[in-house]
């Protein structure tokens, strides 16, 4: 397997998804857009995995690779490749396919619960829609949100945030929330977001945050397990 990291500040790396790479042996290749802004060619890529960042997809002005990296994504879910968004990731899907990225209400960070999309799906949309689980905590860190692309499945909102998971096509899921999150990772993105850690309804304190961690590691990682499993399926 050929997988594709597109990542966009050092401190956003792939986590547990490095995990799950590694023990299959993958061939990982990556672009550090702070580094440099090269893309390989789409058709060889058998993954593609669209990390988190503290930008926003509409700071094109400011940072022009986002209009090749939106280019770019749009191709691979074309040819019909696995691609997993998280956070900016699951944000620059969408807007790679029309849909609107705006501020949410609420900036949400911390441990919150995500639950399922109440849509009864039929049999044919079972067949080829994630079993996403009833209800789970996850841990977000987001202050924007998006309307879903054409033809996308909501699979998961949030009190805080409707668009949490979404599935385009059989291929393509992205996630508002982080699964990926391990020890070190939580604490990096805690390091250099600390200033966004203000009172707020959904806005958990940097002491809570941490503390609960270990407590979710286990089934967080346990699902992001799964949903890459699903989506490299034969």
């Amino acid at each position: 397997m050929k997988a594709h990291i597109l990542q966009h500040v050092p401190f956003e790396g792939p986590g547990h998804i490095g995990d799950w790479l590694a023990a299959r042996g993958a061939d990982i290749g990556s672009t550090r857009f702070w580094e440099s802004p090269v893309l390989p060619d789409p058709a060889a890529i058998d993954l593609l995995v669209v990390m988190g960042g503290p930008m926003s997809v509409n700071d094109e002005a400011e940072l022009p690779w986002l209009v090749a990296e939106k280019r770019f994504i749009a191709e691979v879910v074309a040819l019909g490749r696995p691609v997993l968004g998280i956070c900016l990731g699951a944000q620059l899907i969408a807007s790679a396919h029309g849909a609107r990225v705006y501020r949410n209400a609420d900036k949400e960070i911390g441990w919150f619960e995500v639950a399922a999309s109440g849509a009864e799906p039929d049999a044919a949309d079972t067949a080829s829609r994630f079993p996403f689980p009833a209800r789970t905590t996850v841990l977000h860190w987001h202050g924007e949100t998006f309307d879903l692309p054409a033809g996308a499945r909501l699979l998961a909102s949030s009190p805080a945030c409707r668009h949490q998971a979404f599935q385009l096509g059989g291929r393509t899921i992205g996630l508002q929330f982080h699964l990926e999150m391990t020890a070190s990772s939580l604490r990096a993105i805690v390091d250099n977001c600390r200033g966004e850690l203000v009172p707020g309804r959904w806005i958990q304190d940097e002491a809570t945050i941490l503390g609960h961690a270990d407590g979710h590691f286990a089934a967080t990682h346990a699902l992001m397990d799964g949903l890459l499993d699903w989506l490299v399926r034969a």
